[in-house]
Order: structure tokens, then sequence, then C-alpha cells
């Protein structure tokens, strides 16, 4: 396997990382504003995803940053035919993370409620996004011969990449939902697991309808066989119907590891649905960009195989270490009045 594939891989994975990762993050934001019901529920789930939600952060930055340097064509091509799409990415992200920093800033009721809802929006914007963007890849947007997208915003737009962005949303709240129902207690708890059994079966029902029609999209659009997409697509849907028959039997650990599982294989679906390409051009499927014409020079690929090869252990190690010290439930209950002193 050359170092071009390779860093195809690679890329596929970091995608795979923030999804997983950031996924549940954005599904707890989603819940916001209808899953709890005190002050200190509300406290309770911003804490939930508090030490950690910045380091799944990094993920994003780790694949953008991947991609340019392994793929730089892509990448510019990309960033510039997306850009209104990343603006907006960008916008949720800074709202999103705002959020988490100036609710505690204000004691009203008034002013908690605006920055959890701008949580919410940014939680649920970005996934959004995220979906019909990447989807866009594989369905094909105009590009010219020299690699110009010469397209405008609403390109990105079909009913296949609408259906991936609701596909995303869904599936990440139920992804977050799970995620609650492992870091929770009380009444909290069992709303969290009332809600992900609600929301399981719809999020299932989408997302395999969009890891089918991902395989079809392929095959009409990106001159691929069945085999190999079909195989991920086949394994996202079965940890799907397992994630779903885990959390109605009250398997909150095995959901959520189902969940994890599913949305890096739904990662792994698309990009085999791509592979030799990173960006399908249409209608003038010639132009598509490939890993052998978006990709850097052996040298440069080979330098960030052995800084890649050192780091990401690192950064898994370090992360996972993060996750186990912050592993501990957090309950509900009311936070004293300012000026009152906290139980003993």
């Amino acid at each position: 396997m050359g170092l071009q594939v390779t860093w195809f891989v690679i890329v596929a994975f970091f995608w795979s990382g923030y999804f997983v990762l950031e996924g549940f993050d954005f599904g707890v934001g989603m819940l916001l504003p209808f899953l709890p019901r005190t002050e200190g529920e509300r406290g309770a789930m911003f804490e939930s995803i508090g030490p950690v939600w910045d380091g799944n952060e990094t993920w994003l930055v780790v694949a953008g940053g991947a991609t340019f340097a392994a793929f730089p064509t892509w990448y510019a091509t990309m960033f510039s035919g997306y850009y209104i799409a990343l603006l907006l990415v960008l916008f949720f992200l800074i709202v999103r993370v705002v959020s988490f920093e100036w609710r505690d800033k204000g004691a009203t009721h008034r002013w908690r409620r605006a920055w959890l809802w701008a949580n919410a929006v940014g939680s649920f914007g970005a996934p959004l996004i995220w979906g019909v963007g990447l989807s866009a890849l594989l369905y094909g947007v105009p590009l010219n011969s020299k690699n110009d997208f010469t397209g405008t915003f609403w390109d990105l737009f079909h009913p296949y990449t609408v259906l991936a962005g609701i596909a995303v949303v869904l599936f990440f709240c139920f992804h977050g939902a799970t995620f609650l129902t492992l870091r929770t207690t009380g009444a909290l708890l069992e709303r969290a697991g009332r809600t992900a059994r609600l929301v399981s079966i719809p999020a299932a029902l989408v997302a395999a309808g969009f890891m089918i029609w991902t395989v079809s999209v392929a095959v009409d659009r990106n001159d691929k066989n069945v085999y190999p997409p079909v195989l991920p697509a086949i394994i996202a849907i079965a940890l799907l119907l397992a994630a779903v028959a885990f959390i109605w039997l009250g398997r909150s650990g095995l959901a959520f590891t189902a969940t994890a599982l599913g949305i890096a294989s739904a990662v792994a679906t698309l990009f085999t649905s791509l592979y030799p390409r990173v960006m399908v051009s249409s209608p003038n499927f010639g132009n598509s960009l490939t890993i052998s014409n978006a990709s850097s020079a052996h040298y440069t690929l080979l330098v960030m195989t052995v800084v890649a090869a050192i780091a990401t252990p690192v950064i898994l190690l370090y992360q996972g270490w993060t996750y186990h010290v912050f592993r501990g439930r957090v309950g509900g209950g009311e936070v004293p009045a300012e000026g009152t002193p906290a139980a003993g």
C-alpha cells in the first residue's frame, strides 16, 4: 500500500475520531433545551461533556491539518468551493464554544437560557452542514479542468446530501442520549434512557437509508462496484440495529459502543465509496480529484508518516487517560443560591 493510500486511510481515521467523540458532544447539546427540568440538571448535562469537549474538537484540527499536508489540492479545492458552508460550520462551532464559557457569567434565568439555546443551535447546525458537505464529495460538485470549484453554495444540496445531514443529526442525537445514560444519575438518567429509546428507531432507519443510498451513489456517480463499499455499510447498519436492541434492553454501555462503532463504520462507508477519488466532479467526471493528482510529494508523505506514527499513539493515550479520570457520573441536584453554603 503506497503512502497516498496510507494517508487517505489516516485522514478517514481522523474524521472517524472526530465524529465518534464530538458526535456525543453534539448530541448532548441538541438535548439541552428538552431533557433537563431544573438548573441543576442543566448544569449536570454541561458537566457531563465539560472536561472533554475541547479535546474532542482537536480531532477536527488534526483532520484538517492532515488533509492540508497530505492532499493540498483537495484541501484547496474543498475549502474554496465550500467557503460559505465552512463559514457556517465555524459560526456554529464558535457559538457553541462561547456558550460553555459565558453561560456561567450571569446568574439570571434568561441569560443562562440564552446560552443553553446557543449551544443547542450550534450542536445541531454543525453536524447538519458536515453531513451535507462531506456527502457532496461523493455525490459530485462542479469542477473544471484546473480543479477549481465552479459552482455555488446551493450546488451542495441534493436529496441525497440533505438526507446525509439529517442522518448525521439523528445519529449524533442518539449517540449523545446514550452517552448521558452512562454519565448521569437519578431522574435525568431515566429521561436520558427514555429519550435514547425514542430517538433510536428513527435514527437507525434514516441512517440505514443513508448507508444504502451511499452505496448506490458510489456505483452510479463514482464508477464503483458494489463491493467493497457495501461491506462497511452492512457493518454500520448491523451496529445501528444492535445499538437499538441494546438500549431497549437497558444495556447502555453496549449501546454506546455500538453507536460509536456505527459512526466509524459510516465514515468508512463514505471514504470507501470515494476511493480512489477524493472529490467527484459532476457533470464532468473526468475532472474529479484523485488521491494521485491531489497528494503531496512522496518525501512529504514519508516525513508525515514518521511524525504521525510517533504523535498519534501519544494523543490516544492522553485522551484515553482523560476519559478514565472523568468517567464518574454527574448528578442533577439543585445549584445552591449565591451566598448559600453548600452541604458538607
